[in-house]
């Protein structure tokens, strides 16, 4: 009798795991790699909402006139304003009705619902658009599908969540299987044998495929784990000295109201003087007196971190109360602070993005191969043994 081996004991567990998991991580991956340029596949599909032609020798209408303007004519209080550091983007504006914003300042700052979005081109304050549309709603549902299967409740999201786990389990003891059992046939692991039988060929697709995306795929599980779990989310977060998610709940600074009110163009001065390279700007405008106004800014690029640097500003006098660089941070708050951008793959802009995709292609064909090489080793054991020179093949049983 055979010894059981411990190869044997990572084998089983990586067949079983995945034969249970299969479908659901072939979902999950597949929305994923869908997922990944949805920024890109909206303004693909409607470009007149995202972009605009820049008029020669032409500036932005100033942003208090914009804002002025687009509080008349939409009927509400824009409460936010993002600046691309594209001159041919559109702003993308966000306006609360005038009842809820009354109701906000009312209730100490506190809103009831999230305002509209309007992409307005900032050269003639005319309103574009919205991020409504079938593109987007059809992200939408990949999203609920990535996220918990369309399940509503908690069960689509611990199915989820258990298999990203499992997921976790099968690249780990697929990293062990990997190695070779004898050292001279290394070199295996790292190639395609494309000139092979269509066996040998899927095995090495899911071999060595599967090895060289190993990284990110143990980055996208163990950063999904935090969506599905809030004990993985608070262990987490113990384990690294930082709260995961706490940008969520932090709130701006309080400060005395006075009579009298900067403007957006003075915030905007001030945010820029403080924060002095190009980027992405994005101002949170509160509704009520005593709220700080909030700038944030961020860098853009093909390699850009998706890191942004935070500037909290008195409303009345525009003087900065906080200023929040993202490299002034401990290494442990920085990594916890790009969660998001680690699982969705954004996290050095459109280069991390493309690598992520291809990872997640792989991922979504790792169940397929992986299926494939079990059912061929179940023909191998079941196909009767040929006859020998001393007789007839032995029969089972």
């Amino acid at each position: 009798m055979k010894k059981y081996t411990l190869r044997q004991l990572f084998n089983d567990v990586h067949l079983w795991l995945g034969i249970a998991s299969g479908l659901v991580l072939f979902v999950v991956c597949l929305t994923g790699t869908i997922y990944t340029f949805r920024e890109e596949v909206e303004q693909l599909m409607a470009p007149e909402k995202y972009t605009v032609a820049v008029p020669t020798d032409a500036q932005p209408i100033a942003t208090n006139t914009l804002i002025k303007q687009l509080e008349q004519e939409l009927q509400g209080k824009v409460v936010s304003i993002s600046i691309p550091a594209d001159k041919a983007s559109t702003y993308s504006i966000g306006v609360a009705p005038a009842a809820e914003a009354v109701g906000r300042k009312a209730a100490g700052g506190k809103g009831g619902g999230r305002p509209a979005t309007y992409f307005v081109n900032p050269y003639t304050g005319q309103v574009v658009g919205t991020p409504e549309s079938a593109t987007s709603e059809f992200f939408g549902t990949v999203m609920r599908l990535h996220r918990w299967l369309l399940i509503e409740g908690n069960v689509g999201k611990i199915i989820v969540g258990a298999s990203t786990i499992i997921f976790t389990l099968l690249v780990l003891t697929g990293l062990v299987l990997w190695f070779p059992v004898k050292r001279k046939n290394w070199k295996q692991g790292f190639r395609i044998k494309t000139n092979a039988r269509w066996k040998r060929v899927n095995h090495d697709l899911h071999n060595t495929l599967g090895f060289y995306s190993s990284v990110l795929l143990l980055i996208m599980a163990l950063t999904g784990l935090c969506w599905s779990f809030g004990w993985y989310r608070d262990g987490l977060g113990s384990v690294m000295g930082a709260e995961v998610f706490k940008g969520r709940k932090e709130k701006p600074m309080t400060i005395a109201a006075t009579a009298t009110t900067a403007t957006p163009e003075e915030y905007l001065a001030q945010a820029n003087q403080l924060l002095p390279y190009p980027g992405d700007l994005r101002l949170s405008l509160p509704t009520d007196d005593t709220t700080a106004v909030v700038a944030q800014k961020s860098k853009t690029g093909f390699f850009a971190l998706a890191a942004s640097d935070k500037v909290q500003l008195n409303k009345h006098s525009a003087e900065p109360l906080k200023v929040e660089k993202f490299a002034d941070k401990p290494l442990n708050e920085q990594i916890v602070s790009l969660i998001k951008p680690l699982h969705v793959g954004n996290v050095y802009g459109t280069f991390s993005k493309i690598l992520y995709f291809i990872a997640c292609l792989v991922a979504t064909s790792l169940p397929i191969t992986g299926t494939l090489i079990w059912v061929n080793k179940l023909r191998k054991k079941s196909k009767p043994k040929k006859p020998t020179k001393y007789g007839a093949a032995p029969v089972a049983g």
